[in-house]
């Protein structure tokens, strides 16, 4: 078992404390972060900064899960963690001052503990890309509630992500898989003969 990343992240043109109080309000300005990707987002408990227990349904590659997620503020007014109930899953939000304060780097991480074999592969290879893209809308969308730009590349805002959007990638590395296979296969029976 291997750990899977995920990690998008932008300069925002606001303070750290501006942007901490929409991400930490997981009750009225959080949702209006969310891409179409989620599903059912429910505030169970709390709804600013840590105790809050949230849960929804991710959507995404035609995949659907459902997260029940423990938040902590990890550093008061710069980190917050997202803890999965039902996973290994892990998403941290870190802010960083720049600036003397007048901008913020603002990132968001995942991890967790990726399948083995084959489809542990395709999870290390296009997980992170469909995540990097989701978080890419959440960070446009935080950027335009504070009425700011940001100075990163951005993600097109509001497309929920499908394997289609990296048809060229995946083929290419589709191709790579099969090609290995088989001339691992013709290794093996040549050495058998």
């Amino acid at each position: 078992m291997s750990r899977v990343f995920a990690r998008e992240e932008r300069i925002i043109n606001a303070q750290p404390e501006k942007v901490y109080a929409i991400l930490s309000d997981y009750k009225v300005q959080r949702p209006k972060l969310l891409t179409p990707n989620f599903f059912d987002y429910t505030v169970e408990k709390g709804g600013k900064g840590s105790g809050t227990i949230i849960s929804y349904l991710l959507r995404a590659a035609n995949r659907e899960r459902v997260y029940r997620m423990h938040v902590d503020e990890a550093v008061r007014g710069s980190v917050l963690t997202e803890s999965d109930d039902n996973s290994s899953l892990i998403t941290t939000w870190s802010l960083a001052p720049l600036n003397n304060g007048s901008k913020t780097r603002v990132r968001v991480t995942s991890e967790w503990d990726g399948a083995t074999g084959v489809k542990g592969f395709f999870e290390r290879t296009f997980a992170p890309l469909g995540l990097k893209r989701i978080y890419g809308s959440m960070l446009d969308s935080l950027s335009g509630l504070l009425g700011v730009s940001d100075e990163e590349v951005t993600a097109v805002q509001g497309e929920e992500y499908s394997p289609g959007n990296n048809a060229t990638a995946f083929l290419v590395i589709f191709a790579a898989v099969v090609g290995t296979a088989i001339a691992i296969s013709y290794i093996q029976k040549s050495q058998r003969s």
